[in-house]
C-alpha cells in the first residue's frame, strides 16, 4: 500500500525566512515546527522538503553548498526523533546567469516536478498527501499534483493573484496549526471516503478562513 505524505516548503514554512541562505548557522525553525512534525509523524505521514534554491541559477552559492543544509536540518529533526524521508530542490531558474542551471524546468515551484518525483521515487498517494507552504507558488504546485494544500499567512506572501489552482484548501498562520487540521481530518475521514484527486473539488472542500 502506498504511503501519505506532508509536503513542506523550507524557507518560510519549516524555518526562518532568510533569503538565500546556506549557512546552517543562519537556520532557525519557525514556531514550534517540531511539535508539529512530531504531530505529522505520529499520524504515519511521511515528511519531505520541496524547495525552489534559485541562488544557484543566479551565481550565489553552488549547488553543493546545499549538502550543508539538508545535513542541518536532518539533525535537528532526529535530535526530535522526526525522520526525514526526503529533501528535493529546484536549481534552476529561467534568468539565472549560471549557464547549467539558467533555464525554465518543469521542478520549479509552481510546477509540480519535485512532488511527483518524490512520490514515485517512494510510493506516496498524493491523494492521500498535503501540501504546505507560505506562498501561493506552494499551492499551486500542491494542487497540480493532485495534494490537498495549507497556505501559512505569514505575510511571505504579497502578490496575492488568485487563480482556481492557486487557492489553498486551509489557511492558517503556523505550522502547528497546518499540523493540526491534516491530523484532526486524518481522524475524521475513513480511508475509504477520503478524495482520490482534488484537480476540481467541490466548493465545500474549500476553506480559505480557517
Amino acid at each position: 500500500m502506498k504511503q501519505k505524505a506532508v509536503f513542506l516548503d523550507k524557507d518560510g514554512t519549516l524555518i526562518e525566512n532568510v533569503p538565500y541562505n546556506v549557512d546552517p548557522a543562519k537556520i532557525v525553525l519557525t514556531h514550534r515546527a517540531i511539535a508539529a512534525l512530531q504531530l505529522l509523524h505520529q499520524a504515519g505521514y511521511q515528511l519531505f522538503i520541496i524547495s525552489n534554491q534559485s541562488g544557484v541559477a543566479r551565481g550565489l552559492f553552488p549547488e553543493s553548498a546545499l549538502v550543508a543544509v539538508e545535513e542541518y536540518l536532518r539533525s535537528l529533526l532526529k535530535a526530535a526523533h522526526i525522520p526525514l524521508a526526503g529533501f528535493y530542490y529546484c536549481p534552476h531558474h529561467p534568468d539565472g546567469v549560471v549557464a547549467p542551471y539558467a533555464l525554465q524546468c518543469g521542478c520549479r515551484k509552481p510546477q509540480p516536478g519535485l512532488i511527483t518525483q518524490a512520490a514515485h521515487e517512494h510510493e506516496i498517494d498524493l491523494s492521500r498527501s498535503w501540501f504546505v507552504g507560505d506562498i501561493l507558488h506552494d499551492i499551486e504546485a500542491g494542487r497540480l499534483a493532485g495534494c490537498r494544500t495549507i497556505l501559512l499567512d505569514n505575510g511571505n506572501e504579497t502578490e496575492w493573484q488568485l487563480s482556481y489552482n492557486r487557492l489553498p484548501h486551509h489557511t492558517v498562520t503556523n505550522l502547528y496549526a497546518a499540523a493540526q487540521i491534516i491530523t484532526t481530518l486524518d481522524r475524521q475521514e475513513p480511508a475509504e471516503v477520503r478524495p482520490k484527486a482534488f484537480v476540481n473539488p467541490t466548493p465545500e472542500l474549500i476553506n480559505c478562513c480557517d
